[in-house]
């Protein structure tokens, strides 16, 4: 019998890489959708004929069991959140009812499901849960680089919700010995990145100046750092966590740090334009509370779950570039063949 696995968040950048690894692994793979039509479904569109959908809401409890209770999962990937760090500061309240209630819920859900409570656990056949943590929750950092040990300090309400989220999990796993992991992921992105993340952003602008469909990009702090790989990378991490004896909690990253700034210039050269012609400082860009320095140590998923990223930091924005190059050449010619038919 194959693995069954549920994904919140399925139709976002992590959730579609890791709902094609797990395909490939041979699991059943199920995606979590609310009930109304989804945008961003296209992303798994590929994958349309081998996913299968449950309709749930992380704001809405009943839905999460009835969710859990007809795909009858053998592990649960908590990607669902408001990703966008800016966007905590304009809906705080969504954004702490989605990550961090929202986790909360999905554990209840898993507790009702599994019949587990303080005095009675199912070690065997019991539900794995992954939660997605961020590098965020660092926040205003006490050490660099940062490992599980180091303390929270976040620095805007999506931090302080996916510290709740982590510190919930933790809780679940030590209350109930459920099986409850949470990945502390540093900032992972791909051509599947949304439009409004700075490095989506840049490679963005990028190949539409390189087009001549825009001349300018607009940005706000230059000299923030963080660690970026590939989200292809750590959706495997994700996978590794719940394949352990014992659940535990892993920090995942590249261990190497990268200005927005040299984000800029290797978009830029990749194309072989100057950045300094085209981009602007917006001083709105910037955050109230600006997270300056994150930069993992990832040492104890690579010695334990046999773990390392493959793509480089210079090697994942050019692949971001091509693909937006590719995507904004199809937009453009698509839109000379209306203008010419609009002429007739």
């Amino acid at each position: 019998m194959s693995k069954r696995a549920l994904i919140t968040g399925v139709t976002g950048q992590d959730g579609s890489y890791l709902a094609e690894h797990l395909l490939a692994q041979g699991y059943q793979v199920w995606g979590l959708i609310r009930g109304q039509a989804n945008p961003r479904k296209s992303r798994v569109s590929r994958l349309a004929s081998d996913l299968s959908f449950a309709h749930g809401d992380l704001t809405d409890q009943a839905s999460l069991v009835s969710a859990l209770d007809y795909v009858q999962p053998d592990e649960v990937y908590n990607l669902g959140a408001v990703s966008f760090v800016p966007m905590s500061w304009q809906q705080p309240e969504l954004v702490t009812e989605v990550n961090g209630a929202g986790v909360l819920r999905m554990l209840e859900a898993i507790r009702m499901v599994s019949g587990l409570s303080t005095s009675r656990s199912a070690r065997s056949g019991r539900i794995r849960f992954y939660q997605a943590s961020s590098s965020e929750m660092f926040g205003k950092v006490a050490e660099t680089p940062q490992r599980e040990s180091t303390r929270f300090h976040p620095r805007s309400p999506y931090g302080v919700a996916k510290a709740y989220g982590h510190f919930i999990t933790r809780n679940y796993r030590e209350s109930y010995d459920m099986y409850g992991v949470s990945g502390i992921l540093f900032n992972h992105e791909s051509p599947r990145r949304g439009a409004e993340f700075v490095t989506r952003k840049i490679s963005l602008a990028v190949a539409r100046i390189r087009l001549g469909m825009q001349d300018k990009l607009a940005l706000g702090n230059l000299d923030a750092v963080r660690d970026w790989g590939f989200a292809g990378d750590y959706v495997k991490a994700m996978h590794l966590m719940l394949q352990q004896d014992e659940p535990g909690d892993y920090v995942i990253g590249t261990g190497v740090m990268h200005s927005v700034r040299d984000a800029v210039q290797i978009a830029f050269d990749a194309v072989g334009l100057k950045w300094e012609d085209h981009v602007v400082i917006d001083p709105s860009l910037v955050r109230p509370a600006e997270v300056e320095t994150l930069c993992a140590d990832s040492s104890m998923a690579r010695a334990a779950l046999d773990w390392a990223p493959t793509v480089k930091f210079e090697e994942l924005v050019q692949l971001m570039v091509e693909s937006d190059l590719q995507q904004a050449t199809r937009t453009r010619d698509y839109g000379e063949l209306l203008a010419a038919a609009d002429s007739w």
